[in-house]
């Protein structure tokens, strides 16, 4: 059996001289090899395991993005179903107002009927933003839903100090007849 060189050397697509540089790099480079302990398995061994490696970073990062993205498909659809279930009426017909807003730095309106105006201004009611559309909420839902996504809460005007200055209020044991007359 003869060997590649041989094989090449008879074809005539290699001559003598660069068959004997390549034997003589060859040697060099295993000489070399040798002497610095490394051999070209344990390179490539390190390489392959350098490759691995990364592959698996990328791998645990593309997986944390997608479960960071299934935890915020979560948290919309609780909202949506929270805004679904707890939605009010606006009230719209004769005789209703616009409530003014804003909502990515523009301003929006809704037309709401003058009670349900009052209890948005007074914070019973809050605006939550569900998609392209605009709904209205207990404030008790707009708290849940702001513990989901603040974000989604446009207009919410509870204050809580407010209700804890109603309640220190000194005359609060003084009842107020109804039909007093100044």
């Amino acid at each position: 059996m003869t060997s590649l060189k041989d094989q090449l050397l008879k074809a005539g697509l290699i001559d003598q001289k660069k068959a004997k540089q390549a034997e003589k790099e060859k040697r060099k480079h295993d000489n070399q090899a040798r002497r610095t302990g490394q051999s070209e398995q344990d390179e490539v061994k390190a390489a392959a395991q350098a490759a691995r490696e990364a592959k698996a970073e990328r791998d645990r990062e593309l997986n944390r993005q997608r479960n960071q993205e299934a935890e915020q498909k979560a948290l919309q659809a609780q909202i949506r179903q929270l805004v679904q279930n707890h939605r009010q009426s606006k009230g719209a017909g004769p005789g209703d107002t616009e409530y003014n807003f804003t909502h990515h730095n523009r301003i929006k309106k809704i037309r709401v009927s003058t009670k349900v105006h009052r209890q948005i201004v007074l914070g019973h009611l809050a605006i939550v933003a569900v998609g392209e559309s605009y709904e209205l909420v207990p404030r008790v839902v707009a708290s849940k839903i702001a513990q989901r996504d603040s974000a989604s809460i446009l207009v919410n005007n509870f204050n809580a100090q407010a209700v804890e200055t109603v309640e220190d209020d000194p005359y609060k044991d003084y009842v107020i007849p109804d039909d007093l007359m100044w």
